[in-house]
């Protein structure tokens, strides 16, 4: 049935006007979209760190005039849908209402630009451990004075380990980051910003609890962003289709049973790892002794115990702190230069003693228990609806992606009128091994999923050996996420809004050599895993385009982006072209405008070999503090993820599936007939695995051409193939290239006996 709209959702599946299923495989945009542009400060810099009131994103996620180099970059990769990165701090940095009118223009303005490449767009309010000065990204700073904590005194009591104000930055300890969810800065605010109501009913503001006051801005702060996107009147739906809930929630301190102990459910431990209960007394001036820990090859161990003394300085804002700087009035109840957990009756100051280690764990009126899933079915749910309304109010047609906390069990509302018919299931997945240890390991891995979810009853058993084993491990897992977002939200949509790979893998071995096949592996078993799950799309985390081999993402240390400045992009034909055609005997003819595509690497011309030697859209820095790091630049592993895809089908996917050893392609539907031959079965092709000339395909029945067009300004290959109703199966055959080859080490296979022996098993004999 033909649509008005660009992309809707018919039977839990994405369909584009003319009544194809539709395949979204997006890439994120842009991990530059975390970070201020004026003044530029990347996570390693402290210098204007605490001047967050005066940043600007109004190069973010890149500049406007380089927008269609990166457009098109992306569409030759295959991609068709962006996920666009901001963070609220970009729109509301100046203080709560004041919107950056800059910067919502310059977002509409490449908004636009990608429109000129036909991608699918929806946009993520992006946060991690909730502001960049809790160590991650998101919020505007003056939301952490508003919930009466001093984001200057972080590094002393340690309520945020932070890279800008890490002592040796150098050496700010890999994925450290992420510890800063469970250390008291970002697990206080999230309790309050999701139950502060309940459990802070003294933290008023302006004469509302913290809780309503930080949800109002920031749903206000999005629906403002929302509006000026609808009043511009030709990119609502045509280009952006839809909104996400906010990246990655955390529940804080909501159901915590103990505050003196770490839970069990807190799988991640790195560096010091306090109770939250040692987080509260740290960020009090009190001195604790607290354990340290470091990630093993079979996950954390408790290494030691380290003196974290304050010396007396506090987490919280002093007493005499001016609120006046932010115009707000906070209620007299709430006492600054006291912990306001203390306030709650949760401990004793006088005698630093813990009253109430249970405070959290139940709700405080009904006494029901909060469990996780429980969080997500009640506070977590409360903030979704108050955001869905809030776009639709705008976005009338908006598709929601809602995305509960990752790697938890989605919310409990097939049947309910939450069960909206626009929504989509947007979960989160990533191979906690690799990204930890940044090493790719033939030899084993684990079932994450499977053992939080119970599946097994001794952990011996989630450990799966053998590359095959690794990757339908990966495969089972996704596929199980999935099937639970149907089981519990109802019959929609699946896009995995994030998955990757670390790039600087095995020291950065890779950028001193150029053999990329640690990370090419890796990649090929995550999107081994994606299509063999039939998600109906994916966002691969990420592209960053000022990475670079010293610095990777210029954030916290990650190394996650596609692209590099100190890398090369994979090889294209020239262009302009003329599309040649390989054609069954049967086949059709298509012919395309001679329109000659943006410039970019794929050209040599005086504007973009000026640009190549100046490097666009990257402020001037030192030149590379360690030489070996450029010495072998290469594709970056792009063989495993320019790989090809359906794009859009008459009738539902039943399985597809890229072999990149074989370079082989198979695609099986169901198959319905075209509304008309204007519109056939369409796959991206890419001709590095494709060349026109040496490959084979192979068609169940109908008609099928392979043509290189510009029909979204990118000159880009597609298969198109015209075919009846029924069961329909397509194989196309490409060339097979000399990659790297990766072999099991023989560290990775002590990695296994050390298995054996802490759990007594032999896990290369054993049937379960």
């Amino acid at each position: 049935m033909a649509s008005s709209l660009r992309l809707i959702i018919e039977d839990g599946q994405f369909q584009d006007a003319h009544g194809r299923h539709v395949l979204l495989r997006g890439i994120n945009v842009a991990a530059d979209a975390k970070l201020p542009s004026e003044p530029d400060v990347p996570s390693h810099i402290a210098q204007d760190f605490f001047d967050g009131d005066n940043v600007k994103f109004h190069n973010r996620p890149f500049r406007k005039e380089d927008a269609h180099i990166h457009f098109s970059r992306l569409k030759r990769f295959g991609y068709n849908t962006i996920r666009y990165i901001f963070t609220w701090e970009a729109i509301e940095a100046a203080g709560p209402g004041r919107y950056d009118e800059d910067w919502i223009q310059h977002t509409i303005d490449v908004l636009r630009t990608a429109r000129e490449y036909g991608f699918y767009i929806f946009m993520d309010p992006h946060q991690d451990v909730w502001s960049r000065h809790c160590g991650g990204s998101g919020a505007p700073m003056w939301t952490i004075y508003a919930c009466g904590l001093n984001p200057q005194s972080f590094a002393a009591t340690e309520a945020a380990i932070v890279h800008n104000t890490y002592p040796e930055p150098e050496k700010f300890p890999k994925m450290i980051w992420s510890t800063n969810y469970n250390r008291l800065a970002a697990a206080t605010i999230f309790t309050l910003f999701f139950a502060g109501r309940d459990f802070a009913p003294k933290c008023i503001i302006d004469g509302v609890n913290i809780q309503d006051y930080l949800q109002d801005h920031f749903i206000r702060a999005c629906a403002h962003l929302a509006r000026r996107i609808h009043q511009a009147g030709d990119i609502e739906n045509d280009i952006v289709f839809g909104w996400e809930s906010l990246n990655e929630p955390s529940r804080g301190m909501i159901g915590h049973a103990d505050l003196s102990v770490i839970p069990e459910e807190q799988k991640l431990k790195k560096g010091t790892s306090p109770t939250l209960w040692q987080a509260i007394l740290t960020g009090s001036g009190r001195a604790c002794e607290i354990d340290t820990w470091e990630m093993g090859s079979l996950g954390p161990f408790k290494d030691g115990r380290v003196l974290i003394d304050p010396h007396g300085e506090q987490a919280w804002l002093p007493g005499d702190y001016d609120d006046s700087r932010y115009t707000w009035k906070r209620d007299p109840e709430w006492k600054l230069g006291e912990c306001i957990w203390a306030q709650h009756g949760v401990w004793d100051t006088s005698r630093d003693l813990l009253l109430q280690k249970n405070y959290f764990e139940k709700h405080p009126t009904s006494g029901i228990k909060l469990d996780y899933h429980t969080f997500t079915n009640t506070y977590f749910m409360a903030f979704y609806r108050k955001y869905r309304d809030a776009i639709r109010a705008i976005h009338k047609d908006a598709i929601m992606l809602c995305q509960p906390p990752t790697l938890e069990l989605p919310p409990n509302i097939k049947g309910t009128v939450d069960d909206d018919p626009r929504m989509v299931y947007a979960p989160h997945y990533y191979d906690g091994i690799t990204l930890m240890t940044k090493k790719w390991n033939r030899t084993w891995n684990v079932d994450v999923l499977g053992v939080l979810r119970g599946r097994y009853w001794h952990p011996a058993f989630a450990i799966k050996i053998g590359e095959t084993a690794i990757r339908n491990c990966f495969k089972e897992q996704l596929a199980a996420i999935k099937k639970e977002g149907q089981d519990y939200m109802g019959n929609h949509p699946c896009i995995l809004t994030e998955f990757g790979i670390p790039y600087d893998m095995d020291d950065k071995n890779a950028y001193k050599t150029g053999d990329y096949s640690s990370q090419s592996a890796a990649m090929d078993a995550n999107h081994f895993a994606v299509e063999g799950a039939l998600m109906d799309g994916y966002t691969l985390w990420v592209y960053c385009a000022t990475n670079d081999h010293q610095r990777g993402d210029q954030w916290n240390g990650e190394d996650l982006s596609i692209y590099s400045t100190d890398d090369q992009t994979i090889p294209v034909s020239p262009v302009p072209r003329t599309p040649d055609l390989n054609q069954s005997t049967s086949s059709l003819f298509k012919t395309s405008n001679n329109r000659r595509e943006v410039e970019d690497e794929t050209s040599v011309t005086p504007s973009n070999l000026k640009r190549t030697l100046t490097t666009p859209s990257i402020s001037s820095t030192p030149a590379i503090e360690d030489p070996e790091l450029t010495n072998s630049p290469g594709y970056r592993a792009a063989e495993a993820y320019v790989r090809p895809a359906p794009v859009a089908t008459n009738g539902p996917i039943v399985d597809y599936v890229f072999d990149l050893k074989k370079c082989e392609f198979t695609l099986d539907i169901e198959g319905s007939s075209a509304q008309s031959d204007e519109f056939p079965t369409t796959v991206f092709l890419p001709e590095y695995h494709f060349p026109k000339d040496q490959c084979t395909v192979a068609v169940s029945s109908g008609k099928w051409e392979i043509s290189t067009d510009d029909d979204e300004r990118t000159w880009i290959q597609k298969l198109r193939w015209w075919h009846g109703d029924g069961k329909q199966s397509l194989k196309v055959t490409g060339l097979i290239r000399p990659h790297n080859t990766l072999a099991g080490t023989a560290e990775e296979a002590g990695y296994l006996e050390q298995c054996q022996q802490a759990y007594s098993v032999d896990l290369r004999n054993c049937d379960v």
